[in-house]
């Protein structure tokens, strides 16, 4: 059950205490810019352990989780079969720098939901593997060009520094000072859900576009869904043109569907990045796609990428725990009934409360934004009223539930909420629309 704190728009004092020391040392005393909590104001709780559902910070607050390690927690906190696997190879050893077992089944694993994944090479981060691919695609192409979408963000490689969603968005930063004008020229940005604007696009530069790179339902900019064909016409115009389409599923992969985004919609990339949930809660990444394209990575072919902690025998273990757990247990109908039944109880607590509000749900992603129309491009989410999210984000926090610190963040479901979870942040998000309709 969630449990009210005082009326405050801050934390206690034991995380007050340690975001101070953080700043002392950290830039904003943070390592990740949203975790801030500078657009909806206030410090944010530091927290001392996970359990299934919930986190509990230094202060010895309980909070509904639905951040979730930004998607990749599918089990919830502290999942037995992630901890003891963790274990295990914890008594084996950290690194080793040299091929392991785990590789080759996590490898084997992730193919058999994404069988577009012919080959694969993991990486440490999400933002390795979106470099990674799109380094590849430009070298099988021999073309310079690359079509990203307004709001959708793949990292904070230069490259893709353009009018990006997540963290930049959040804070309302332009393209990122340190990105040479010359290096974002390369980037061609265009509105999600906007075919109109992808194939103009490729009238006037198809000759020199390497790949289109797309988050097939956005999770950085609020949760926004394809409109129906887009995602179909940008596999047709990419392959007219002889250039590559690149699904970014970090965040949507085993998510929206146990094969993502590209099982939910039909529709086969050349080459797909994910992270988040293929580690289990570690760092790690992946890149992978067409055995052919695959083939001119180093060391079979001349693209080099590398890394020391690549494939690391922990965040491989894992991984592999928590998608043969997924394998096991097949929760993806009864997490996308919860995501719905969740989505659509906060519409009509908002509509009881006068306030509105546009929800969407897929998966077990979930997302909202105060307007009154739905949402369909990084322009309408901006559109959104962020005040009222930074209200209704601390009424929930005051209330023991926890959502993703911004307005333009998706947030998630595990197998650890359960139903009764779900009704408690339903009755709390509807004493907290009802403060924001007062």
């Amino acid at each position: 059950m969630v449990r009210t704190f005082e009326a405050s728009a801050d934390v206690g004092a034991r995380s007050r205490a340690w975001f101070d020391r953080a700043c002392e040392l950290l830039p904003g005393g943070v390592n990740s810019p949203v975790r801030s909590f500078r657009a909806v104001g206030g410090s944010p709780p530091f927290i001392e352990r996970g359990e299934g559902a919930y986190l509990v910070d230094v202060d010895g607050r309980r909070y509904l989780d639905f951040v979730l390690s930004w998607g990749a927690l599918l089990l919830g906190h502290d999942a037995p079969e992630v901890r003891e696997a963790l274990l295990d190879q914890l008594a084996r050893g950290t690194s080793y720098g040299l091929p392991t077992p785990p590789e080759v089944e996590l490898a084997e694993t992730i193919r058999a939901f994404f069988p577009s994944l012919e080959r694969l090479r993991f990486t440490v981060s999400g933002t390795e593997a979106t470099m990674s691919a799109v380094r590849l695609a430009r070298a099988a192409t021999g073309r310079p060009l690359l079509v990203k979408f307004e709001g959708c963000y793949h990292g904070h490689a230069d490259t893709f520094l353009v009018r990006s969603g997540s963290g930049v968005a959040t804070l309302g930063l332009p393209d990122s000072p340190g990105v040479p004008p010359e290096l974002s020229a390369l980037t061609r940005v265009v509105p999600f859900n906007d075919l109109d604007a992808v194939e103009d696009e490729f009238r006037r530069h198809g000759d020199r576009i390497a790949a289109v790179i797309v988050e097939p339902v956005v999770g950085n900019a609020g949760l926004i869904l394809p409109k129906p064909g887009f995602l179909e016409g940008l596999r047709r115009l990419t392959e007219d043109a002889g250039a590559l389409l690149i699904f970014d599923e970090v965040m949507t992969g085993f998510r929206v569907a146990p094969g993502g985004a590209q099982e939910r919609f039909g529709v086969r990339p050349d080459l797909t990045t994910l992270g988040k949930v293929i580690g289990g809660g570690l760092p790690v990444g992946a890149f992978g796609g067409r055995r052919d394209l695959m083939e001119r990575v180093a060391p079979l072919g001349p693209v080099y990428q590398a890394g020391t902690l690549a494939g690391n025998p922990l965040a491989m273990r894992a991984g592999l725990a928590q998608l043969e757990a997924l394998r096991r247990r097949w929760p993806f109908p009864d997490l996308e009934a919860r995501a719905t039944r969740l989505a659509q109880g906060l519409a009509h607590a908002a509509a009881a409360a006068g306030v509105p509000l546009q929800t969407v749900a897929i998966g077990s992603m979930w997302g909202l934004f105060f307007r009154g129309e739905p949402v369909r491009s990084f322009a309408d989410a901006r559109a959104s009223d962020t005040g009222a999210f930074r209200r209704f984000f601390h009424g929930l926090r005051r209330r023991g539930v926890l959502l993703p610190p911004s307005p333009f963040e998706a947030a998630f479901l595990s197998t650890a909420h359960t139903d009764a979870d779900i009704d408690a942040a339903l009755a709390a998000a509807a004493e907290a629309l009802a403060e924001l309709g007062c």
